[in-house]
């Protein structure tokens, strides 16, 4: 329980060494780059259309939530924004390329999977206790980290917020990823430049 805790209050720091050995080996290839953009860009609109229906709940350091969210993304599966960080770490890997891309782009699977699972468990715990047999008929029938193809039938309607405001909720997650994204492609630059002068 006191590791989920941790993972959990620690998880905007938790990619930051998987992120220094993708920039220390990355070489961008052109089919990596389309397909780690596709990937990550998926991943992205996912965490966003989440957003859209939970709001800033998503960014408390607190378990726990006052309303269950089941509209949306969430009719799919119950973490999209946990898919999705998934995805844009896997999408991050494939576009920086270099020679680890194939291990790196499975461990962003793994790793990330582990990790949100873990954080998952904790939140479950927790939301069971908050919303009792709501919550278990929800688990039963809408799947943690994998998609169902088909909305649940039982999601609540919900009110999206104005993108404006979602846009503002996730600018952290935004300003992390083109900071990432800026770094390689700069780092391809200076490479490039470098043979060219010498």
């Amino acid at each position: 329980m006191y590791i989920r805790k941790i993972i959990f209050k620690y998880r905007g720091y938790t990619p930051i060494p998987f992120l220094f050995v993708l920039l220390y080996q990355s070489n961008m290839t052109y089919w990596g780059v389309i397909s780690g953009s596709i990937l990550a860009l998926s991943g992205e609109w996912i965490r966003l259309n989440g957003v859209s229906v939970a709001g800033g709940r998503t960014r408390t350091r607190n378990v726990g939530a006052k309303k269950l969210s089941t509209g949306g993304p969430f009719a799919y599966v119950r973490n999209p924004l946990y898919l999705g960080n998934i995805m844009i770490y896997a999408g991050v890997a494939l576009f920086a390329g270099g020679s680890w891309v194939l291990p790196l782009f499975i461990i962003a699977f793994l790793y990330f999977s582990i990790q949100y699972g873990l954080i998952i468990s904790l939140e479950e715990k927790v939301l069971k206790n908050i919303f009792g047999k709501q919550y278990e008929e929800y688990c039963s029938n809408v799947p943690r980290l994998f998609p169902r193809l088909t909305p649940w039938k039982k999601q609540q309607a919900v009110k999206k917020l104005p993108w404006k405001k979602v846009f503002r909720t996730e600018r952290r997650t935004l300003q992390s990823f083109i900071v990432v994204i800026t770094i390689i492609i700069s780092k391809e630059i200076l490479i490039n430049i470098l043979h060219v002068i010498k």
